[in-house]
């Protein structure tokens, strides 16, 4: 967790101070902001981690910004601070995709286990961005003609049936079906199959120009 940042929104400067402490106890970087407006002036959108947040702030309160990173397609991961909590806030929060929401006054331990949960759920959302980039810029990678085989491949279509389809030498087929599984870097039909369904592609074969 040592590459993380945890920063913290909260307009009293008495909590600000602790929880800076609190996580710098663990070896981890920790940024403190007295407002959302102020923390959002400063976001480092590229920054991993996980951001704590007063649900009541002056201004801009907590969900609402949470509702305006989200718009802004910044997602790091929530812990909601609250002394005033209620159900209804808390459903609010937690659809809103917030990881935790803990009343105050709480366990040191326990804001340490929702730190450390939120930052691991942001390695893996950042991880699973890395991996769906790398597999789009190798679909992109596809000739036309292997796209179209690809989608016939995933749909369940053998060689021979995909040579009649697209008017192709079942040789040809076989050519184009293993430039695709090498461009896709893939080792089964099934990683194929998944690779389709995590880009959200149309299975349908397209119509080369």
């Amino acid at each position: 967790m040592a590459d993380a940042t945890v920063f913290v929104v909260d307009d009293d400067p008495s909590v600000r101070s602790a929880l800076k402490r609190l996580v710098a106890s663990v070896g981890l970087d920790c940024e403190t902001f007295a407002s959302a407006d102020e923390y959002i002036a400063a976001r480092k959108p590229d920054a991993s981690g996980c951001l704590i947040v007063d649900i009541r702030l002056p201004g801009l309160s907590g969900l609402e910004l949470q509702e305006q990173l989200g718009r802004l397609g910044y997602h790091l991961p929530v812990i909601f601070l609250t002394g005033h909590g209620d159900i209804r806030t808390t459903v609010r929060a937690m659809r809103g995709g917030a990881v935790d929401v803990l009343a105050k006054p709480f366990h040191e331990q326990e804001l340490l286990d929702a730190i450390r949960h939120a930052i691991e759920v942001d390695r893996d959302a950042r991880q699973k961005h890395a991996d769906r980039s790398r597999r789009q810029e190798q679909y992109e990678s596809l000739t036309p003609r292997e796209r179209q085989v690809l989608a016939l491949v995933v749909s369940g279509h053998l060689n021979k049936q995909i040579a009649a389809e697209l008017n192709l030498a079942e040789s040809t087929v076989k050519l184009h079906r293993a430039e695709v599984m090498q461009k896709m870097n893939a080792r089964s039909i099934a990683e194929l199959v998944y690779t389709v369904a995590d880009l959200a592609m149309d299975p349908r074969p397209q119509q080369s120009a």
